[in-house]
């Protein structure tokens, strides 16, 4: 059997304020939609399933976020996750500019956690909460090629 990672998805507060703050940091969309209906329905396990969508992806092609706000039924709001709660976590980014990515996430009114943070002299990392509570990390490789 083959496997291949095919994009991870969010539910979000506010798509478009989502959508801005990742494509500043770099990603592009690359579809939209609102979806209802059965089809819906069965997939995701929730009846009368009715979401605006968005596809990003990044600049490599490698990786997508699908994002997604809800219509119906109502979204529920729940506490930011923390770094050590058991569940999904993070969404993770390498840049080639810590520094520039986190002035962009500023700009969101998204900021670090605690600061930038070097794991062996390899990564320049840090992690933000962005729109929606999401953490987003961010790392910078030290040493390049």
């Amino acid at each position: 059997m083959t496997i291949k990672l095919e994009n991870v998805g969010i539910a979000v507060r506010d798509l478009e304020e989502t959508i801005a703050f990742f494509t500043d940091l770099g990603l592009t969309v690359v579809g939209r939609d609102t979806v209802s209906g059965e089809w819906t329905d069965t997939a995701v396990g929730l009846d009368g399933n009715h979401a605006k969508i968005a596809m990003l992806q990044t600049p490599d092609g490698r990786g997508q976020l699908e994002l997604f706000e809800y219509i119906h039924p109502d979204a529920i709001e729940t506490a930011p996750t923390l770094p050590n709660e058991i569940g999904m976590h993070r969404v993770a980014f390498s840049v080639d500019n810590i520094d520039q990515a986190l002035e962009i996430a500023a700009k969101h009114g998204c900021h670090p956690l605690r600061g930038v943070a070097t794991y062996q002299d390899i990564y320049k990392l840090s992690y933000v909460r962005g729109p929606s509570g999401i953490i987003v990390m961010l790392a910078e490789e030290m040493k390049k090629d």
